[in-house]
């Protein structure tokens, strides 16, 4: 049980005791006590003043008293400055939370829970190559899948392909046009970014197309509908949905092509699936639960024959869910997906990763799924993020100026190479170890990056900054990591011994705060799993490489002042160096034991 589940059972003991009053836990609130104040964690009178009918210094000073009293062994003191209830907990707490979990290589992590939770990342299209806003995506959904894990539930990770479509068209015509017949393995060419440069292409000739015709003096709205290569892609587009056989043949050539490019890219940056979904196959989904529907009054149809459902009474507005002439919208077969995913995963919550400009998009999903009465419906979450920009501003797929994510992921290698080696420590290191380590570097940076903010903000992302060996950035907690097996090497075996059976009593205060930051780590997983926000692991673990840091300066492990004290510090080391592996892990990052 955390410190702070059993504060807050203290509490409730003694308003119980005091005034005759049961509260839930839930309800006391309890902080880390702030550094310019006497105490470790501060609960929050404000809530129980009015209830009580006590002033705060009164309540203050008689849950004071009452929480030490009945609690010795936890407890050595208390103050009150303005309805804040400072505690103290004993450094014996500290000492046995040490000793019992430094050999755990498991701290933090729950035990199963029998929850069943699906995760809904990636989602790429076929006509280009994964980019920096797909790593977000990628990072953000594998993270919270992992997280999820470790809070004890069980995690089916799913992936919906965007692979049929307008877009798709267009770098098949764009193919048909330019290739003379090339494909990746003649050009040499990584399938996904040859496809995409054929959507680059087909963007390219539309362009001069439509300045063509409107120096013919025809309007640009016009000219755009009349491009001769924009009409080619739609009649192309009605070819394959009639199933013509050469049309059908060439999108599933091409798409191979992209799938064998996407399986390498998830291969480099540690993304999986336990089930990949193509929209080709989906996009049918739904068609029943609107007939179904109708028949419950939940929907509507138009004099046209069109059928929609009326939001307004919900803050919305009316939502389309079936043309005049009997076809799907895109809502259609995402409601139909979602009861095709509940019957095969039987989830109580379905996680999907998709940026924030389909905010609305999620709200109408989860409403209609809640009026249809499908089961999956409550549990609908919409883990929406911010776009990722560069300093030099947004990206644009259709004019090529997107930061391809292979190319970022080599270019985040090289970096780490370039920095390592003007560190000059890795003269010991094989060629292939060196080969491992950049990689483990590179791509912990560009995690990490990703990673540490708010999903809901929008963030820019600068490469070398994600790399400094001493900012709040992936390498620097792996550097600490590093240091902090070294020091564990050094000692040899020196963990063996037990701080309980030694006379140790009490805690220098660097010693006591980092094991108070120890401690927190398996509510600091719960938080992110409830809140669906990795940063707040990235955050808590890059601070527990700080302290770390300022500890190992200010005490000697090594030379410590008896072997009592080197003890301890060697299980504080090795704690650490477990929470930093077991957070960064959560993250899909990875930590090298040496650098």
């Amino acid at each position: 049980m955390s410190v702070v589940t059993q504060i807050k059972e203290a509490t409730v003991k003694a308003i119980s005791h005091l005034y005759g009053i049961n509260l839930p836990g839930r309800e006391i609130l309890v902080n880390a006590t702030k550094p310019e104040f006497e105490g470790d964690y501060t609960v929050v009178l404000f809530a129980f003043v009015k209830q009580l009918k006590k002033s705060p210094d009164a309540l203050g000073q008689e849950l004071g008293d009452t929480i030490v009293a009945q609690n010795p062994d936890l407890f050595t003191s208390y103050n009150v400055i303005k309805g804040f209830l400072n505690l103290s907990i004993a450094d014996s707490y500290w000492l046995q939370f040490v000793t019992k979990e430094f050999t755990n290589a498991h701290f933090g992590y729950a035990d199963p829970n029998n929850q069943r939770v699906m995760v809904e990342y990636s989602s790429p299209n076929t006509n280009k190559p994964l980019h920096l806003g797909h790593l977000r995506n990628n990072f953000l959904g594998r993270s919270i899948a992992e997280i999820l894990k470790a809070n004890g539930n069980e995690v089916a990770k799913t992936c919906i392909v965007n692979d049929r479509g307008i877009h798709i068209c267009k770098s098949m015509i764009a193919w048909q046009m330019y290739a003379n017949g090339a494909t990746p393995a003649s050009t040499n060419t990584k399938g996904d970014h040859f496809v995409g440069d054929y959507y680059v292409k087909f963007n390219d000739e539309y362009k001069r197309q439509i300045k063509e015709l409107t120096e013919k003096n025809i309007p640009e709205e016009l000219a755009e509908k009349e491009a001769p290569i924009m009409k080619a892609a739609q009649q192309m587009l009605l070819d394959w949905e009639a199933g013509k056989p050469e049309v059908k043949e060439l999108w599933q050539h091409m798409n191979s092509w992209v799938y064998a490019g996407f399986d390498a890219t998830y291969k480099r940056i540690g993304s999986d699936f336990d089930k990949t979904y193509y929209e080709s196959s989906t996009y049918l989904l739904g068609k029943d639960l609107v007939t179904s529907g109708l028949e419950k009054g939940v929907f509507y149809q138009k004099e046209d024959g069109s059928v929609w459902i009326d939001l307004t009474a919900d803050g919305l507005d009316e939502k389309l869910v079936r043309r005049k002439d009997g076809t799907s919208v895109y809502i259609t077969q995402d409601i139909g997906l979602a009861e095709q995913k509940q019957k095969e995963f039987n989830a109580g919550q379905s996680i999907y990763v998709v940026g924030d400009e389909q905010n609305y998009h999620f709200k109408v999903l989860k409403l209609i799924c809640q009026k249809l009465g499908l089961p999956s419906a409550d549990g609908i979450y919409h883990l929406s993020y911010g776009m990722v920009e560069l300093p030099t501003g947004k990206m644009k797929s259709r004019e090529g100026t997107v930061v391809d994510a292979d190319d970022l992921v080599e270019e985040m290698v090289n970096f780490a190479k370039q920095k390592t080696e003007e560190l000059g420590k890795v003269k010991d290191f094989t060629p292939e170890e060196l080969t491992e380590l950049y990689d483990i570097i590179g791509l912990g940076a560009l995690k990490f990056f990703l990673l540490r903010v708010d999903p809901k903000k929008k963030m820019v992302f600068n490469p070398e900054e994600s790399i400094d060996f001493h900012g709040f950035t992936g390498p620097f907690i792996q550097y600490t990591h590093a240091r902090i097996k070294s020091i564990l090497r050094k000692a040899g075996g020196e963990t063996v011994l037990q701080t309980s059976d030694s006379k140790l009593q009490t805690l220098l205060p660097l010693e006591k705060e980092l094991s108070i930051h120890l401690e927190m780590f398996p509510s600091i997983l719960q938080d992110a799993a409830t809140e669906q926000d990795p940063s707040k692991v990235a955050i808590y673990i890059f601070n527990l490489a700080k302290i770390f840091n300022s500890f190992y300066t200010e005490h000697s492990i090594g030379n410590a002042e008896n072997a009592e004290k080197k003890a301890l510090r060697l299980q504080l080391a090795q704690l650490t160096a477990q929470v930093i592996k077991n957070g960064m892990s959560v993250l899909g990052i990875r930590v090298p034991e040496r650098m």
